[in-house]
C-alpha cells in the first residue's frame, strides 16, 4: 500500500498524470481549472493541488469519476485515496490532489488563498 508521504518520483505540470486529469476535467466540463505547485513549500502533502470547479453535484462526480477512468487507463494509477460529497470531492493520487468544488463551496475553502505561496497556474480549455 503506498504510504501518504510524497513519493520519491517528483511530477510536474508536463507529467502524463498531470496532463490526463486536466482533459479529464476538461473532458467534463470542469471550469476554472488551476493548478498550484506546492513543491517549494515544505508542508504541503503533495506536489500539485489541481483545482476545479462544477455546476452540480451530479457534474462532480462526473469529473471525478473521469478522472480516475482516464488515469487509471492512460497511466495505470489508482487514486491513492477519493473523498466523495456533494459540493466538494478530493482525488488523492499522492503527489497530485484534485478538488472538484462546486463554485460557492470553492469559494468558502479559498484554498488559493490558504496557499499563496505556491506558483498559480490556469489550465483554459484548449
Amino acid at each position: 500500500m503506498k504510504s501518504r508521504t510524497k513519493s520519491e518520483v517528483r511530477v510536474s505540470r508536463d507529467s502524463s498524470l498531470f496532463q490526463t486529469i486536466l482533459k479529464a476535467i476538461h473532458d467534463k466540463k470542469g471550469e476554472n481549472v488551476v493548478s498550484l505547485d506546492l513543491r517549494k513549500i515544505d508542508e504541503a502533502v503533495a506536489d500539485f493541488f489541481i483545482l476545479c470547479e462544477a455546476q452540480s453535484h451530479i457534474q462532480i462526480n462526473s469529473i471525478a469519476s473521469n478522472i480516475e477512468e482516464e488515469v487509471r487507463l492512460q497511466c495505470d494509477e489508482k487514486p491513492y485515496h477519493v473523498e466523495n460529497g456533494q459540493l466538494w470531492t478530493l482525488v488523492d493520487y499522492v503527489n497530485i490532489v484534485v478538488h472538484v468544488f462546486q463554485r460557492d463551496e470553492r469559494k468558502f475553502y479559498d484554498l488559493e488563498g490558504l496557499w499563496m505561496d505556491a506558483e498559480k497556474m490556469e489550465h483554459p480549455a484548449s
